[in-house]
């Protein structure tokens, strides 16, 4: 497919930001092509981080699902929107204290940036993705947020894939909260362009010299091209290659699936 603008050669690029879903894999299978990319990146010592918006799990848990799937990814080149986020308000002023609706990723991540979690006058209302909020906790966040608790969400992602349909996610809960508190949440994970540059920190990646592998144009290559990366939207997940007229700006290239990147990357 044509692509837009002056790019990049991809096998001149020292580093790479890949999304999971709809990239790599497709629940616990793995998209042909993903295996053989990592093993390239690997083998030639290109440094890569796979960033997701996914707060649920633990890099420990993810690097497990992923081999799993035939992927071999260790924890240190994974970056959730629970770690950008916690890193985020490790650098914000104020206690470090946070009312937090979600899983042990986002709990996780907190802790180890020197956080206590509490529901007694904290100075972070923090929501990230959950399928276990009940109404006492929303009630909770909302008399938190009300009561002067500054609200953070992990990610925007209204809904999300589930084995048997879509189900609500993070954004959607935020917007409930928003609609009575009248507060709307700081989001960190992509498209914030902050959750692309503290991923990047963690691999020392330049944005000249990085790429950004994605499936959707309104979070992964949106964030990518804000970040001045070379961003590669691959039709393997939730974009297909009608939908990016749709939008006003255009990735670097658009490919049928990582399986086409691997020619470019060998030159």
């Amino acid at each position: 497919m044509a692509h837009a603008g002056a790019m990049r050669d991809p096998k001149d690029l020292t580093c790479w930001l890949t999304d999971k879903d709809g990239v790599l894999v497709h629940g616990d299978r793995p998209i042909p092509g993903a295996r053989e990319l990592i093993e390239f990146w690997t083998e030639h010592d290109i440094r890569y981080l796979v960033i997701t918006n996914d707060s649920v799990q633990t890099p420990r848990d993810l690097s497990a699902r992923l081999r799993r799937a035939g992927l071999r990814v260790p924890e240190e080149n994974i970056w959730t929107s629970a770690m950008a986020t916690a890193a985020f308000l490790k650098n914000q002023s104020g206690l470090k204290t946070a009312y937090v609706l979600g899983e042990a990723g986002l709990t996780t991540a907190l802790h180890e940036a020197g956080f206590v979690l509490t529901d007694i006058d904290p100075e972070f209302v923090v929501l990230g993705e959950t399928r276990g909020l009940s109404y006492e906790q929303i009630t909770k966040a909302m008399r938190l947020i009300l009561a002067g608790a500054r609200f953070v969400s992990t990610n925007p992602d209204t809904s999300g894939p589930a084995a048997d349909g879509i189900v609500p996610a993070t954004g959607a809960f935020a917007a409930m909260i928003t609609a009575a508190t009248g507060r709307r949440p700081y989001v960190v994970g992509k498209p914030n362009p902050m959750m692309m540059r503290s991923g990047m920190n963690q691999i020392q990646a330049h944005s000249e010299h990085t790429g950004m592998i994605g499936d959707t144009m309104g979070t992964d290559i949106v964030a990518g091209m804000e970040a001045g990366l070379h961003t590669v939207l691959v039709l393997t997940g939730s974009t297909d290659a009608g939908e990016v007229d749709a939008f006003p700006y255009r990735p670097s290239r658009v490919l049928d699936s990582v399986a086409d990147l691997l020619p470019l990357l060998r030159g």
